[in-house]
């Protein structure tokens, strides 16, 4: 493996290091899950359906492999059915607040098991495979490994932005 691919799997791995920490904060904020701080559409609940959604519908893309969405029944386990078919990206503020659940476990299943396919996928890789362009339509064209990096970023913020609501006092 190349010093690029261990820091790429590094980086991916850490969301589903922050699963415990998320678990004690929605134990300790169980209201939190759904609530919408200074009015904002996207709640804990959103952040978490949307960052297992962004990785494994781009991951899909990427390795050809089906969605854990469908594959792992999480539409059902959710209670999210065909509102949590999308990936969130571009909600109208009625989509984003239609985004509710019942309990976190399955949210929290659901990004455990969209980490995972990123880690196989990335475990599939060479460095060469990094530099390969994917996507033209960008200038300058999308590689392989900038798509990665991406979906790493965007998981990392969400999950900070998760923790940092399920941290807010008046909402424990």
């Amino acid at each position: 493996m190349s010093i690029a691919l261990d820091l790429l799997i590094d980086a991916a791995s850490r969301p589903r290091e922050a699963l415990d920490t998320l678990r004690q904060g929605i134990a300790a904020a169980p209201r939190a899950l759904d609530a919408h701080p200074g009015g904002h559409d996207n709640s804990v609940a959103w952040l978490l359906w949307h960052t297992g959604r962004e990785i494994d519908v781009q991951v899909a893309d990427l390795s050809g492999q089906p969605e854990r969405w469908d594959g792992g029944g999480f539409a059902e386990r959710t209670g999210l059915g065909e509102a949590g078919a999308g990936i969130g990206y571009g909600h109208t503020p009625e989509q984003a607040r239609a985004i509710t659940v019942r309990a976190a476990e399955p949210l929290l299943e659901y990004l455990d098991a969209a980490v995972g396919s990123l880690l196989e996928y990335l475990g599939t890789l060479t460095e060469a495979d990094l530099t390969a362009v994917i996507d033209e339509a960008w200038d300058p064209p999308v590689t392989r490994g900038a798509r990665l990096v991406s979906i790493i970023d965007d998981a990392a913020k969400h999950i900070g932005q998760a923790a940092y609501v399920l941290g807010m006092p008046e909402l424990r």
